[in-house]
């Protein structure tokens, strides 16, 4: 079936290693060999972005800690490379803080975050030397007991601050809270290092971030009067992204309807991930260092460099950029009213946009059997090999340039940042797709392995 109906598309931006990857020929060995699904891993792909974020602070002028959030992906190799970079992880968990240390992280190296943190998170937090962005009061008590009773290394912290413009989160401390905060860390004495401070705020807007910036450095300069250290703030993460051009990302926001969409789905488009950002990544970072922060006068780089306060980063999708793909097999093809629905050997729980009620957007690239397959539009929907209505990788029509038949490969693009196993379960029993870890694309046969994390 052929369509000359013009239907939203959203391709994703060129990404040459991904290019490789297909061009070699590995993808149908590996969906033959794996029997079902797979990520393909591009930890080159990570390495260049945790540079481009270190480069973005050298040409700020600004001193700069990476932690990369290991929440975004669970690989392993992640781990690893932020370890051989000398980058940090951000963890949540004893499990994330254990496997972090087990691929190599130094102790050091690690920053704990989330909120009510589980008591054998903190205890091994602080024997492990790992900073602690603090949630709460009780929980700062925790932590200055635990490092008193220990009396083997002092426990280091950030204070978390609620910020004024999302006074709503249950994440961070209240004003109040903060000043009896600020007096317990100088009564602890040296059980304790209070480092400085730490905020997360959601959304992608950079002034809102500049301006709390500049404030947490103005706390770590009161602190210090007392006698703290106080000399270092983070951010959290929210660094965007861009999957798409700008162009794409908005004719497809203009012109896409629920006659687009299997079952007329509709979607809220504030729903959507912003597919199309103009900064993104280490660029969006170097924007955010020229920011003014409110009544300062000046860029928020010159206010950290001239208080001499050390920027902590914890980004996670912005450091996965194009450091992944998902692949799945047609496994049926039914016709219906000027469209097909495929149905794919997996599920989209595998690509966890469907958690926030909303769709992993990028077009995915359909890999024929047959490249000789007569070209045209075949526009068609994703649905998964389970027994839910609702269970749709791709809702939209997408309009495929050749018509997908059984046996055909789907790779999705870009999905390492959350889309992998944010929300995967091995529902019907059907395994958790496995990691392939791509060592090395440049050459005509791309050098593969499992990743090492199989939980």
């Amino acid at each position: 079936m052929t369509t000359t109906d013009a239907r939203p598309t959203l391709p994703a931006l060129p990404d040459p290693a991904t290019q490789a990857v297909v061009a070699s020929g590995l993808l149908p060995e590996l969906s033959y060999a794996l029997g079902g699904p797979f990520h393909v891993l591009l930890p080159d792909a990570f390495d260049a972005n945790v540079h481009g974020m270190r480069e973005a602070l050298a040409a700020g002028g600004v001193d700069g800690f990476v932690y990369y959030a290991k929440k975004a992906n669970k690989a392993a190799v992640f781990a690893e490379r932020a370890a051989a970079l000398g980058a940090g992880v951000d963890v949540a968990s004893a499990g994330e803080l254990r496997e972090a240390l087990a691929h190599g992280v130094r102790g050091e190296h690690l920053v704990v975050t989330g909120p009510v943190k589980d008591p054998r998170l903190l205890h091994l937090a602080v024997q492990h030397g790992a900073l602690i962005a603090v949630d709460a009061l009780d929980e700062l008590d925790a932590v200055i007991t635990i490092a008193l009773n220990g009396r083997v290394r002092p426990a280091r912290v950030l204070l978390r601050v609620l910020p004024s413009v999302q006074p709503l989160s249950r994440f961070g401390m209240t004003e109040q809270e903060l000043i009896t905060a600020v007096d317990r860390c100088v009564q602890a004495d040296d059980a304790l290092l209070m480092e400085g401070f730490s905020f997360h705020l959601s959304g992608y807007a950079l002034q809102p971030r500049a301006d709390l910036a500049a404030r947490l450095v103005g706390r770590c300069l009161s602190a210090r009067v007392k006698g703290l250290e106080a000399g270092r703030i983070s951010i959290g993460g929210g660094l965007p992204i861009s999957y798409t051009d700008a162009d794409s990302w908005h004719t497809f926001l203009a012109t896409q309807r629920p006659a687009d969409y299997h079952a007329g789905k509709t979607f809220r488009t504030g729903d959507f991930y912003p597919y199309h950002s103009p900064l993104a990544g280490a660029d969006a970072l170097a924007a955010l260092l020229a920011t003014r922060p409110e009544n300062t006068g000046t860029t928020l780089a010159d206010v950290l460099r001239d208080a001499g306060v050390e920027l902590l980063l914890e980004p996670g999708r912005s450091l996965l950029d194009r450091a992944g793909a998902t692949v799945f097999t047609v496994q049926g093809v039914k016709d219906r009213d000027g469209y097909q629905i495929l149905t794919v050997d997996g599920t989209s729980l595998s690509l966890s946009e469907q958690w926030f009620n909303s769709e992993y957007l990028p077009d995915p690239l359909l890999i024929p059997q047959d490249p000789d397959a007569p070209a045209g539009t075949f526009p068609a929907s994703v649905g998964a090999a389970t027994c839910l209505e609702s269970d749709m990788l791709t809702w939209r029509k997408i309009p495929f340039p050749r018509r997908p038949r059984t046996g055909d490969l789907l790779l999705y693009p870009n999905t390492a940042g959350y889309q992998m196993d944010s929300n995967e379960s091995p529902f019907h029993d059907l395994p958790l797709p496995p990691k392939v870890v791509i060592d090395r694309t440049d050459h005509p046969r791309p050098r593969w392995r499992l990743d090492r994390h199989f939980t």
